[in-house]
């Protein structure tokens, strides 16, 4: 019962991500972009596993982990884009692929966590975060830096032009 509620869990969080970046993609982008990297600190109680001491986990496979979290942010990164529409705000992109990329990772993950089920949980945890810091927080930094250099952009456009006269 607790395998498939954590199942349920996952699922549900995904389809939370989807749902949010769908809607991003039709209301502007508010602020100098800082919330992009709100879900890194969402991220913050996890590190506890990290460090939880029934971890029997060697270093090589923590750094295995992280390699497989960086390779899966490389479609999650190649997918998210923002432009500046007619009205002037900065919205994401509409991109299907990265839904695709998304359910992709999620996936390999539910995958690889049936692949490594002999492991405990403690020690399966551990490293299921390290594979999401590897890939959330590479995704987060570079999205944000691509916010920002779209509102630099955009705003040295808009110094440029001259004001019109009514």
């Amino acid at each position: 019962m607790a395998g498939s509620s954590l199942y349920v869990m996952i699922a549900a969080i995904a389809a939370l991500i989807l749902w949010r970046r769908t809607r991003s993609m039709y209301r502007p982008i508010r602020g100098n972009g800082i919330r992009l990297l709100i879900p890194m600190v969402f991220m913050l109680p996890g590190t506890m596993l990290l460090f939880n001491p029934d971890v029997n986990v060697p270093g090589w496979a923590y750094g295995a982990a992280l390699g497989v979290g960086v390779v899966f942010s490389i479609p999650l990164i190649w997918t998210t884009d923002y432009e500046v529409r007619e009205d002037k705000q900065i919205y994401a992109k509409k991109n299907m692929g990265f839904f695709v990329a998304f359910i992709g990772v999620v996936a390999v993950r539910f995958a690889l966590r049936q692949e490594l089920s002999s492991l405990d949980p403690q020690s399966s945890a551990a490293l299921f975060m390290t594979v999401a810091f590897g890939y959330i927080i590479p995704w987060r930094i570079v999205s944000y830096i691509k916010f920002r250099r779209i509102a630099k952009q955009s705003s040295t456009k808009m110094s440029a032009v001259p004001p019109s006269i009514d």
